[in-house]
This record gives structure tokens, sequence and C-alpha cells, in this order.
């Protein structure tokens, strides 16, 4: 478990989902994480519509706002914020770096400041500038944001993106495996006894047999302890299993998707077998 007060630029520090209805999304994600809510409060940008953030033991995890147009073109989805000192200058830098700027930047007072980018596959980003709130105060710990993930069909052009905008360095988790670890030298995060360095901050994945720029997204991963009770309890609340729980190395995971559509992995960490 994480408990953080600050983060340094590069690193992802915040995750949200935009919703058509979000009082209908706090009757999914609050039984389903066991999340309480503060709010509501006005969106970010000050459009139409409301925000509120979830929070376990007492400490911000996440956010789940109403889904303003052009912003929310789309539907539903998950959303992971980076961490900069400008969100004016990672703004500016969005095109150089073979990027768009999608939306801002703008004023989210008194929390901060941020900017919506698209990569150059097609993924959407968002930068925040900090103010009054860093980010998610819990992290690595069950019922909260453990990582997020970038599913994209060009690869290269992703890492090429993401190296020049917040210094992430790609490395596969194996020769030729579709997977890559994102570093950030000289950060140190997580917990000593995690599975992966501890200057990763996010994963990237190939989109197999997919060149569509839509196709490109960020998903949020979140622990749990029960992967497989999590998933019962999704149904039962009227979200989906898009992808049943299943082993993974030290983790059971699975893909679920929220009554709107929008989707996001758990993974509950599994005892590790001693050695000898």
């Amino acid at each position: 478990m994480s408990e953080r007060e600050q983060y340094p630029a590069g690193v992802p520090c915040w995750v949200e989902s935009l919703q058509p209805d979000p009082r209908a999304a706090l009757g999914f994600y609050g039984p389903l994480f066991g999340w309480e809510f503060a709010g509501p409060g006005p969106m970010p940008g000050d459009p139409p519509g409301e925000y509120y953030v979830a929070r376990v033991a007492g400490r911000d995890v996440a956010g789940i706002g109403s889904a303003p147009e052009p912003r929310s073109a789309g539907g539903a989805a998950w959303s992971t914020y980076i961490r900069v000192d400008s969100a004016d200058a990672a703004a500016a830098s969005a095109a150089r770096a073979g990027g768009t700027l999608r939306d801002g930047p703008f004023d989210v007072l008194p929390a901060g400041r941020m900017a919506v980018l698209e990569d150059p596959a097609g993924a959407v980003v968002c930068v925040w500038e900090a103010a009054g709130r860093e980010g998610a105060q819990l992290i690595n710990a069950p019922r909260a944001w453990a990582m997020s993930l970038l599913e994209t069909a060009d690869p290269a052009a992703s890492s090429a993106f993401y190296g020049a905008m917040f210094g992430w360095q790609a490395e596969p988790v194996a020769p030729g495996a579709p997977v890559v670890l994102w570093r950030l030298p000289g950060y140190v995060g997580g917990e000593p006894e995690q599975p992966v360095p501890r200057d990763v901050v996010g994963v990237m994945s190939t989109l197999a047999g997919s060149s569509a720029p839509m196709d490109a997204r960020w998903r949020v991963d979140f622990w749990v302890d029960d992967a497989d009770g999590t998933a019962e309890r999704a149904v039962a609340l009227g979200g989906e299993v898009v992808v049943a729980p299943h082993e993974q190395p030290m983790f059971r995971s699975a893909v679920l998707a929220d009554p709107a559509g929008a989707t996001f992995s758990i993974n509950q960490r599994m005892a590790v077998p001693p050695s000898g």
C-alpha cells in the first residue's frame, strides 16, 4: 500500500471516469469497490455537470464526473492524468512530439490546471499541473488504482511520444514480447516488494491485428482482494465481464465494464510460492 502526498513530473497521478449519468456510476462503483464519495463539485473547466471524488479510508482514489461535450466523444471511459510542471508547456509540446491538443489548458480551481492530449495512435491522456490536489492519495492497495495500461497499434510512435513528453523509456518484459514497461529513470515509487522495478510508471501493450486510431486507449487497473467475487458483483450491479477472471504471473485478473461501457481491469495479488 502507498499513501502519496505528491507526485514528481512524469508520473501518472490521477484517474477519472466521465459518465453520461454520474450518479448512476456512483451506484455501480460504490458497492463494487466499497468507495465513499465526496461531492458533488463543479466539473473541471466549469462545463455543466457535477464531479465526485471517490475515497477509501478517507483518502482520494479516483474521480467520477459528468461527460460534457465535446470531450466525451466516444462514450464513457476511464482517463489517466500525468503530473507535469506546466500544463501550458505540455500542451505546447504535444504537437512537436507527434500528438494533438484535444482541450485546454484550463484551470480546475483550486485543484490545479490541466490539458487533454491525444497521442499519435489516438489514445487520450490528460496532463495535470497540481495546485490544491496532487492526485490520488492512496494507490497500490485493495480497492484503489494500481497502474494504467496503454493499448496501442503503433508502439513505436507511442514510445517516441511519451518519451519526448515525459521522459519515459520503454522496456520489453521479454525479448520480442508485445508488452513493455514504461520506466522513468530516477523515480522511486511503489513498494520494495513489488514484482516490477520501482521506476515503472505504466505498461504498454500492442493491439494485434488492429491499425485503427480509435482502438488506442489508456485503461486503468484496480487492485482487489477477490477478483472472482468482484467480477460477479459487477454483473449483479449491471456491468459486464469483458475478460473472465484468469491466472497471470502473480495475479488473478479480469477486465470489466460498467453499465455505461467504460472498461477497466482488476488484479488480485496472489501469494508467491516459497523458493526451494
